[in-house]
């Protein structure tokens, strides 16, 4: 049952609070605690020459600021602390404050806890922001008022008291987020997983607890959507206590959707033809039929099927650049693991001229060169994971006595122009980097911007 959220606003007025992270999130979250009587303090390793022009606004507003290196050191003393995703509930100084009574929480939980309207929560490794994005359409085009939030679009906590019973909120749903978390929305939806995020979670085991948590708490009446075709994810219908539905690519479900002769069905009716659907690759057919799934009791078949066969994707996820001299350039650099890469590999009909490397996450590349390496005609590596992919490669192209072209580079402009230098008619170039972007970008689309200036310049 939801919680009115004069509870809430009960609760915190008047409690000296804790903001850790000064992100785009944090700082609506900030103003809204002020609005609602909060005594705020915020904390952030950004320097005070690094926060810039809002330190001066923070300062104006009352909030106590702590910042640098060590900016943790006083984080005690507070009633409630706000944490932000990417901070483990069990770093010394959360554990510390916990045992002196503060309360603990994030943005994302207080937020499903209060909100009024039908929550659908999307998470998984690959997906989740194309399968968001099109349940967000669906449920536009059938006429609710509908939002989106999470890892996406606005923050939308301070926003709580605009949104009606009526409405519909869709968000995308990080591990980290969904680490601390125990509640859970009302349709959860796992669109698949696989090994990720290692450099943060202490094992693949803590990763996958993350995950669950996003149906852990759910009602009987309730909706749990998961994917039939991972191992993980088809495990996990054990654990379940709500209604549930599933989507396989490979097999027929009466009581979910599916793709069979080229088609795309839910609950056995036929919703489009995949000639139809813009979106590229059987991946997208998987974010289709998941996303199908959890609008099913709310979307009219027609509405799907507009949505599916009109909707062209989202920035950064083989997203088409340019034709330039007979070479089509695509910009994946969502890929940030070897399985989006492969779904991405997987979209087209040769083998390409793939950008790779970045970040290291600490998950293996063996499965990237031991499916993807006929997929790829030159392999162009960048960043921190350089030599560790072509490690991986190397063996996996002897064993196969299969060779394919691997270049080094050392800058990200270096790689542009490479692939420029030694593409002929009728190649594909694409970056799909299989890591995170943080070695030389802030995130991901951030390199995908730049990718698409460097290729638009060329």
């Amino acid at each position: 049952m939801k919680k009115d959220f004069t509870v809430f606003k009960g609760f915190i007025k008047g409690k000296n609070v804790a903001v850790v992270g000064i992100g785009i999130s944090n700082r609506p979250l900030i103003d809204f605690l002020l609005k609602l009587g909060a005594k705020v303090s915020a904390f952030d390793k950004k320097t005070e020459k690094q926060l810039g022009d809002t330190k001066g606004e923070f300062l104006n507003k009352g909030v106590k600021l702590y910042l640098g290196p060590n900016y943790l050191e006083n984080l005690k003393g507070f009633d409630v602390i706000f944490k932000t995703p990417s901070m483990r509930i069990d770093s010394p100084e959360l554990v510390k404050a916990r045992d002196e009574g503060s309360y603990i929480t994030s943005e994302m939980k207080e937020f499903i806890k209060y909100c009024p309207a039908t929550v659908f929560g999307v998470t998984g490794s690959d997906g989740k922001t194309t399968t968001t994005t099109l349940i967000y359409n669906m449920l536009k085009e059938e006429g609710y008022k509908t939002w989106v939030g999470g890892n996406i679009g606005t923050p939308l906590f301070s926003q709580i008291e605009n949104i009606n019973k009526e409405d519909k909120v869709v968000l995308e749903l990080s591990s980290f987020q969904l680490m601390t978390m125990d509640v859970s929305p009302e349709i959860a939806l796992v669109t698949n997983l696989t090994p990720n995020h290692l450099d943060i979670h202490k094992d693949m085991e803590e990763y996958i607890e993350a995950k669950k948590n996003i149906f852990k708490y759910q009602g009987k009446k309730d909706l749990v959507v998961l994917n039939h075709d991972n191992e993980i994810t088809n495990n996990m219908k054990k654990e379940t206590n709500s209604n549930l539905i599933m989507f396989s690519i490979k097999e027929k479900i009466d009581n979910g959707a599916y793709f069979l002769n080229n088609k795309l069905y839910l609950l056995n009716k036929e919703i489009c033809d995949k000639k139809d659907v813009k979106l590229k690759g059987m991946h997208n057919v998987e974010n289709l039929l998941a996303a199908f799934c959890a609008v099913s009791k709310y979307v009219s078949i027609e509405n799907m099927k507009r949505v599916a066969t009109n909707f062209q994707g989202v920035e950064h996820r083989c997203e088409f650049i340019r034709k330039l001299n007979g070479v089509e350039y695509y910009n994946d650099s969502i890929a940030s693991s070897p399985t989006r890469t492969l779904a991405g590999l997987n979209s087209f009909e040769k083998p390409v001229i793939l950008i790779a490397g970045g970040y290291d996450k600490n998950i293996p590349f063996e499965p990237l060169a031991e499916k993807g390496y006929d997929k790829i005609k030159t392999l162009i590596l960048i960043g921190k994971t350089k030599y560790k992919i072509k490690e991986a490669f190397d063996k996996v192209l002897k064993l196969k006595n299969h060779q394919i072209q691997i270049i080094i580079c050392n800058t990200f402009e270096e790689a542009v122009y490479k692939s420029k230098e030694i593409s002929k008619e009728g190649d594909i170039v694409t970056l799909s980097p299989a890591c995170a972007s943080f070695d030389l970008f802030t995130n991901f689309e951030v390199r995908g911007n730049k990718f698409k200036e460097l290729v638009n310049s060329l």
